[in-house]
């Protein structure tokens, strides 16, 4: 081989490495760029993403409570149906063994509350001062 045609593969291979170098240069600025844009397009697809999953948690988070609200409910009237239930199973005892109810004791009280007052319309008030103990143990006045 001779020199000249050496130097023209040194050079071609010069040429070749320089390309080489310049492509890779090319594919770095390439992949920055695109990485850019692909990363940008994840965190749009993941704030997307987010959103919908945050409506879809406060959606179902609502129907939970809807859910809670109207056991919660039925719980409540339940419960009252058998509070009612014992009420009345309480009081059919009471009354087979002979215990007044509290209206039965509310009008009791009150009639002789309007039989006291009744009689004490009736008795005479005394006219006459009381005799002392001593009288009317001897039937004589007591003398200081």
């Amino acid at each position: 081989m001779d020199k000249q045609s050496v130097k023209e593969i040194q050079q071609d291979l010069k040429a070749s490495a320089h390309k080489i170098w310049l492509a890779g240069l090319g594919a770095l600025a390439a992949a920055e760029e695109e990485g850019g844009k692909l990363f940008k397009s994840l965190v749009d697809r993941g704030e997307d993403l987010e959103s919908r999953g945050r409506r879809e948690v406060e959606s179902t988070v609502k129907d939970v409570k809807s859910g809670v609200k109207k056991t919660v409910g039925k719980v409540e009237d339940v419960w009252e149906d058998l509070g009612e239930g014992l009420d009345e199973r309480i009081t059919s005892v009471l009354h087979r063994i002979g215990v007044p109810s509290r209206d039965e004791i509310q009008t009791l009280t009150q009639r002789i509350e309007d039989l006291s007052a009744k009689v004490e319309k009736l008795v005479p008030k005394k006219a006459t001062a009381r005799r002392s103990p001593a009288k009317e143990r001897t039937g004589k006045t007591k003398v200081n």
